[in-house]
């Protein structure tokens, strides 16, 4: 499915010497604007494991390397549901409230009204996909920004919240069964048999983009888009299972984290919606043109994100064993919903619209663990964090805004 523009932008002035830019540049650019956009990204959080390894001999452990781990996957997660929203060149500030609800949600339905866990979650989930419908609908249909709409939806949430809460303020899920989603963990075979599965799913992926691309008539090396990529993978997770090993072995979270990521790789990247998002993107008049639902795309992005949300705020409450008024990162959400962002952001999913990849929010939520992580065993005080994670943004934001103008000049 091709997008037409209505109306073509008038060309670049042409290099001093006449003659269009040369084509290695011109492929630089559009690399670097597309599929290479998480690049930097991987080489930053490679350059902050090496210098925080230099700085902490318990940094590399495998118990070390488990909390990180686990401290990611919450912001990796809403970070997920945030990429949709992004793409299509709006923003959901309401994600950490939404979050914080559905885990009170949840915990009402176990503990008060006695319903099976798996019922409670799905109700949870459901909450989380409701409300950012709700907002999705507002604001297609009135119109109004969606930094406005979300963050009048994340205050009206931190009152239900408080609304949803007992008396003493904490529903405690102790001994409830709530706590095995992330207190389980995976050794032996059954550790090995989901390695093997994660790496045999990337590999299709990898070989239905190659795939794709051929069909597109454009450069698809068989090496370099699905025997490079499966092989860096494959010896990644190997390694970290590794490592693993020595500790309790492959943590739930990490594996649910994995299993969403590969999910809505595939749905942005590999299906006809996953297109619709990038046109709505780019160019949010020529995809209506060319036939694209944009309000009902738009929409289904926001209940992804509200979903994601929904299912990080149940595993930040599994985690702690219960939910309390700073579930979702307290009233207003500020820290959960900065890092939730930043993760998306950081990780090379563009603030403009149109440009980046699921797989970013990977990227980005393991550097801000990894920043947060080798900053307190370094010492430095929490308020630091805060401010390395603002930088950061800053930093990603100006990158994205420079690779968009480097790939406008030579395009």
């Amino acid at each position: 499915m091709s997008v037409a523009h209505p109306a073509q932008n008038p060309p670049p002035p042409e290099p001093a010497g006449g003659g269009a830019p040369p084509r290695s540049r011109r492929g630089l650019a559009e690399r670097m604007s597309s599929e290479l956009r998480f690049l930097p990204v991987a080489l930053g959080l490679l350059a902050l494991f090496l210098f925080f390894a230099t700085q902490s001999d318990v940094f590399l452990t495998s118990r070390n390397l488990n909390n990180l781990l686990i401290q990611s996957t919450v912001t990796g997660i809403i970070a997920l549901g945030l990429v949709f929203v992004l793409l299509t060149g709006s923003i959901d500030l309401s994600v950490a409230a939404t979050s914080g609800v559905a885990a009170v949600f949840m915990s009402k339905c176990v503990v008060d009204f006695g319903l099976p866990i798996p019922v409670a979650i799905a109700l949870g989930i459901l909450a989380g996909v409701l409300i950012g419908s709700a907002s999705g609908r507002w604001i297609t249909f009135v119109g109004v920004p969606s930094f406005v709409v979300t963050l009048g939806v994340g205050l009206i949430l931190n009152g239900v919240q408080l609304m949803l809460l007992p008396r003493t303020g904490r529903y405690n899920l102790l001994n409830t069964g709530v706590e095995d989603i992330a207190g389980t963990y995976l050794t032996g075979g059954a550790a090995w048999t989901v390695v093997l599965v994660a790496i045999a799913l990337f590999a299709l992926l990898r070989i239905s983009h190659w795939r794709g691309r051929i069909r597109e008539g454009l450069a698809a090396p068989l090496g370099g888009q699905v025997l490079l990529p499966v092989a860096i993978m494959a010896a990644v997770v190997i390694a970290i299972l590794l490592y693993l090993q020595g500790m309790k072995g492959l943590p739930m979270p990490v594996i649910l984290f994995g299993a969403l990521l590969f999910a809505l790789s595939y749905l942005a990247g590999e299906t006809r919606f996953g297109l619709a998002l990038y046109a709505i993107g780019n160019n949010e008049e020529a995809a209506r043109r060319a036939g694209i639902k944009v309000d009902r795309i738009r929409i289904s992005a926001f209940a992804i994100a509200g979903g994601m949300a929904a299912v990080g705020g149940i595993l930040a409450a599994s985690r702690i064993l219960g939910v309390s008024v700073s579930s979702g990162g307290g009233v207003g959400g500020g820290a959960l919903l900065l890092e939730s962002i930043a993760a998306a952001v950081i990780g090379g999913v563009s603030l403009f619209g149109g440009r980046g990849r699921v797989v970013g929010a990977l990227f980005g939520a393991l550097i801000i663990a990894t920043v947060s992580n080798g900053l307190n065993l370094m010492g430095v005080a929490n308020e630091a964090r805060l401010v390395v994670t603002g930088l950061l943004l800053v930093l990603a934001v100006s990158l994205d805004r420079g690779i968009e103008r480097f790939a406008g000049s030579n395009s």
